[in-house]
């Protein structure tokens, strides 16, 4: 969450900053006067609670003294007290929680580097990759037989079943099969490969607690978005960036430590609650899929570096798959909630003539460790809150998508990229096979 420190030292510039993401300055407002009502009944239970405790000790004093009637006056006065105080104590509950679960729903602040703006209209595109840029050829145009769309494909070869997936879950949970499954499982491994030697690989529960989740900043703003298990007070996570925020949640963690560097393959569960009716054939938006996701715990010093790192991971897969791809700055309104900048990566499908996000390379300055009470202490023993940065590198049924349009072949095949070769076991020509 915010900094509420920084709030009520700098009021206006917080108002501006959140303005930038649509956030009112009257929603601001409100939580400010809130702070203050909150402050003031705090100073006066502290002050009641100071007097309850100095009437204790007259009271012990009079009793000393074998003073019955002061004795009893003095506890009397410490009873009505008591009882003020006991207001004020509830007062004070209710008021934290109130302004607690305003501050919940605040958005970070947005870099100064994002750029400005309302919605995705607004993004602003830095630069595009494509094979053969460097010798200069021209952005690719795709032939025909490239032109038909993954469902489509995947259908007549065997390897994609949109309907069997349909009949066991419901619609947009995707089924593959044969070949198809295994160029989901080989992308994995293929990534996870890729990082393993700088980020310690995790393997996460897929469910997390609520607390775990708000961590995040998934809870409460996109609750809607989310899968809940009620009963067992559990979530299916969105992304693994969920629990690997936690992993050290409560904890301060040694600056030598940092940048704690880890990767994690898990399935992501999503309900995508307001995309009914748009995107929703074959791959474009499902409710699982599998991403391979890099974390990192930072001092702010290290954030850029962590960033920068991850970024160039995510475009390193994509250029060694051969996929047409570009990145784009978020504006300040497009941003997800704990994001303070955010560079998003979408490669060209070409059958569906789409361009679709397969990453997000964000920066979370303290906002998600302010939630997790994760700090470090430097070697001057303060301590400080550390910065999260994170990204998909990358999310597998988009990529999928694209592989298959972007490969396929006039006779109707797949051939995929050499560089998945060892995890295709050299099967890198996908053609129907009937079980």
């Amino acid at each position: 969450m915010i900094d509420l420190v920084q709030l009520r030292r700098e009021p206006d510039f917080v108002k501006a900053a959140l303005a930038r993401r649509g956030v009112s300055s009257s929603e601001i407002d409100a939580i400010i006067a809130l702070d203050v009502e909150h402050r003031r009944v705090l100073q006066d239970a502290e002050a009641l609670r100071a007097q309850i405790k100095e009437l204790s000790r007259q009271v012990g004093e009079a009793r000393k003294d074998r003073d019955v009637a002061r004795a009893e006056l003095v506890a009397e006065q410490s009873r009505t007290l008591g009882d003020e105080e006991r207001g004020a104590s509830q007062t004070l509950d209710v008021l934290a929680r109130e302004l607690r679960d305003k501050l919940l729903m605040v958005p970070n602040l947005p870099s100064p580097e994002a750029p400005d703006g309302v919605d995705e209209n607004d993004n602003v595109e830095l630069r595009r990759w494509w094979v053969g840029m460097d010798q200069g050829e021209p952005f690719p145009t795709f032939a025909e037989h490239q032109r038909v769309a993954h469902w489509d494909i995947g259908a007549e070869l065997g390897i994609l079943d949109m309907e069997t997936g349909v009949k066991i879950a419901g619609s947009m949970f995707p089924l593959y099969r044969g070949a198809g499954s295994r160029l989901l499982r080989s992308l994995g491994s293929f990534a996870l490969n890729a990082h393993v030697g700088d980020y310690e690989e995790i393997r996460p529960p897929s469910f997390a607690l609520t607390e775990t989740m708000m961590s995040t900043g998934h809870l409460p703003k996109s609750a809607d978005d989310m899968y809940a298990i009620e009963r067992d007070d559990l979530w299916a996570i969105p992304t693994s960036e969920v629990p690997l925020t936690s992993m050290h949640r409560g904890e301060i963690l040694d600056e030598a430590r940092l940048p704690i560097r880890l990767t994690a393959q898990t399935a992501c569960f999503r309900r995508e609650a307001g995309a009914a009716g748009r995107d929703t054939r074959g791959l474009l938006r499902v409710h699982e899929f599998d991403k391979v996701e890099l974390f990192a715990y930072c001092t702010p010093d290290q954030a850029i570096d962590a960033h920068a790192d991850i970024l160039a991971r995510a475009e390193s897969l994509l250029q060694a798959l051969g996929l047409t791809y570009r990145l784009l700055d978020l504006c300040a309104g497009d941003l997800g909630t704990s994001s303070a900048r955010t560079i998003d990566l979408e490669v060209f499908s070409p059958g569906v003539d789409r361009w679709l996000e397969v990453s997000s390379v964000s920066w979370f300055r303290d906002f998600q460790a302010r939630r997790a009470n994760v700090r470090y202490r430097t070697s001057d023993g303060t301590t400080a809150l550390v910065h999260t940065v994170n990204g998909s590198a990358l999310a597998w049924a988009r990529i999928w998508a694209a592989l298959v349009e972007t490969y396929h072949q006039p006779d109707g095949s797949v051939k995929l990229p050499d560089v998945l070769a060892p995890y295709m076991g050299d099967a890198l020509t996908i053609t129907r096979k009937v079980w």
